[in-house]
């Protein structure tokens, strides 16, 4: 999807640009399968619980077939859609038995084609295979962790991992951070790159756009008061003054917080940090 730039007739617009969403066939999504979305604003019970969070653009949510269980059950792309809610696009898919469902929408997959889920579908973009029948090579996205719980891996737009080898019973997934995993060979995969590979390259050009995106602004610690920040107080422009710290104190900026004794860790055969 072509990326546009806005001319620069006042100083919000110099350095903006979007997508021209050229593959975008409907702007009304199917009834059906929206509800509406209840945001937080980051609070619970009144008192802020994640910062950095509040306002945005009223949305409603897209239910998305992330398990592709329908076997063996041929479906026709209706159209391509934007999702507010995520960065990729999503194709509507209607069932020869009337069924109507949502999907993440892969490069080269186009309204009129056909897909299918199941162990006799051909590999072609947007079709879902166990692992165990996709060739080694083959880039896929929406990938399960444990076999019938819906795609978990390589969801967002412009991502794939790739089959990489064979294991007994496993496959090796070289995932788009460079991490290899082993993950079982029953386990659902969908056939291609997510689309709207273009979504990293735009620049949102003002603070307007982030706030309809429900981001609100983040402020230094040093740029605090002592009493909000451990890093704040001082005369003038100063520094952390001491090792980085969060507003609550713990370590920060580097330091590693993370237990990686998780047992899920044992899948992992190649870190994306060396």
């Amino acid at each position: 999807m072509p990326i546009k730039v806005t001319r620069p007739i006042s100083p919000s617009q110099r350095f903006k640009s979007g997508l021209t969403f050229e593959e975008i066939t409907r702007t009304r999504p199917e009834s059906s399968l929206t509800s509406s979305l209840n945001r937080t604003s980051g609070r619970s019970g009144g008192k802020v619980t994640t910062r950095g969070k509040g306002g945005g653009h009223k949305r409603n949510l897209r239910q998305i077939d992330f398990k592709r269980n329908k076997i063996n059950v041929e479906a026709k792309v209706a159209s391509i859609e934007y999702d507010p809610n995520r960065t990729a696009n999503i194709a509507l898919l209607y069932y020869k038995d009337g069924e109507k469902r949502y999907i993440l929408a892969p490069i080269g997959l186009n309204v009129g084609d056909k897909v299918m889920s199941g162990e006799t579908a051909p590999i072609a973009p947007g079709n879902s295979l166990p692992l165990a029948k996709i060739p080694v090579g083959t880039v896929v996205h929406n990938v399960e962790l444990i076999p019938g719980s819906g795609g978990q891996m390589a969801r967002s737009a412009g991502v794939g991992a790739i089959v990489a080898a064979r294991e007994g019973k496993y496959i090796h997934l070289k995932l788009p951070s460079k991490e290899v995993r082993r993950v079982h060979s029953s386990a659902i995969a969908t056939i291609g790159q997510v689309g709207n590979v273009d979504w990293k390259n735009i620049t949102l050009g003002k603070a307007g756009r982030s706030r309809h995106m429900g981001i609100k602004p983040t402020v230094r610690g040093v740029a605090q008061d002592p009493r909000s920040h451990p890093h704040g107080g001082g005369e003038g422009k100063s520094g952390t003054g001491m090792n980085p710290k969060t507003p609550w104190g713990k370590p920060a900026m580097g330091k590693k917080t993370r237990n990686r004794n998780k047992p899920s860790g044992r899948f992992i055969m190649s870190r994306r940090k060396k």
